[in-house]
């Protein structure tokens, strides 16, 4: 009898913050977080029993479209500390769990609170894909497709934390 174990992948990523730790978890609440996490889907987030904030237990779902096919998944707040640390576990329809976790920290060149010294994000997903495939498919598509997703969503949120404006994108060549 062959055992198949699920594919575990792997991600760990730092984002530099002109801001202190406080002003940048100010975009850590379910009403700031769709601008930076998910804004490729549109997402939606929907806290249990209509909570305002995260805490520890909540249950938050998580929808939004993706080429035009609804996609959500179910995540459970299981670390919370404010100005300092999100975490949550999470499950799709289609099987895919894992966890996220985003801790905030001071930059050296200044206290905790103060801009000059400014803020790291460290961020570290992990994640299991089901079923006989799951370790090719990580291999060749997810891994990269998840990294590349998750740098995007922290350089979004360094742009509305510093107020910089998005570079304008533009496929027109200029000589």
């Amino acid at each position: 009898m062959v055992h198949w174990r699920a594919a575990m992948g792997k991600i760990e990523l730092t984002q530099p913050i002109a801001a202190p730790p406080r002003h940048v978890f100010a975009f850590f609440v379910p009403q700031r977080m769709p601008y930076w996490y998910g804004a490729e889907m549109d997402s939606c987030f929907e806290l249990q029993d209509g909570a305002a904030d995260f805490a520890l237990g909540l249950k938050v779902r998580i929808s939004g479209k993706i080429g035009g096919r609804s996609v959500s998944h179910t995540a459970v707040v299981t670390g919370f500390e404010s100005a300092r640390l999100l975490e949550w576990r999470f499950q799709d329809a289609s099987g895919v769990r894992g966890l996220e976790r985003w801790e905030l920290g001071g930059l050296p060149g200044g206290a905790p609170d103060s801009t000059p010294g400014g803020t790291v994000v460290r961020f570290l997903t992990k994640y299991e894909l089901p079923g006989r495939l799951g370790r090719l498919l990580d291999w060749l598509v997810t891994r990269r497709a998840v990294a590349r997703r998750s740098r995007e969503h922290l350089r979004r949120l360094a742009i509305l934390v510093e107020g910089r404006a998005e570079p304008a994108r533009s496929w027109s060549v200029t000589r």
